[in-house]
């Protein structure tokens, strides 16, 4: 669906419960947005007596974006002021709008504002403010 933005976070090394944590941060930042709504994806099911757990699972969020045209820019610019309070981590990102991914992990800020402009650049509809 073109109208909705899935995102995937993971900080390396982090236990489940902290991704779980950092990501309710991120959807409760993102539901003061003019969005339609933010839903955490839930994670597969655990084969039993199993032990692991998929942490991008437990960060992944699906955003419906609804009919604002800044609505994009507004979660992208929260997601980039998200990762640039991850100072000291590393923290990874990716980010799916219909078949088009961006991917971040290990980057400046300056080359996280660029992709992200980009990407909002390559989904703003004619005529809308980026």
């Amino acid at each position: 669906m073109e109208n909705t933005l899935q995102i995937l976070l993971t900080e390396e090394d982090a236990e489940p419960e902290r991704v779980a944590e950092l990501t309710g941060y991120l959807r409760d930042e993102l539901l003061d947005l003019d969005v339609d709504d933010v839903t955490a994806l839930p994670g597969g099911e655990v084969p039993p007596g199993a032990r692991a757990v998929d942490v991008a699972q437990i960060g992944a969020l699906l955003v419906t974006l609804g009919s604002s045209a800044t609505a994009l820019n507004q979660v992208m610019t929260v997601v980039r002021s998200w990762l640039g309070r991850r100072h000291g981590t590393h923290s990874s990102l990716h980010v799916q709008m219909g078949d088009d991914v961006l991917e971040v992990s290990h980057a400046t800020d300056d080359q996280v504002a660029e992709a992200f402009k980009i990407f909002v650049q390559r989904h703003s509809t004619a005529g809308a403010e980026p």
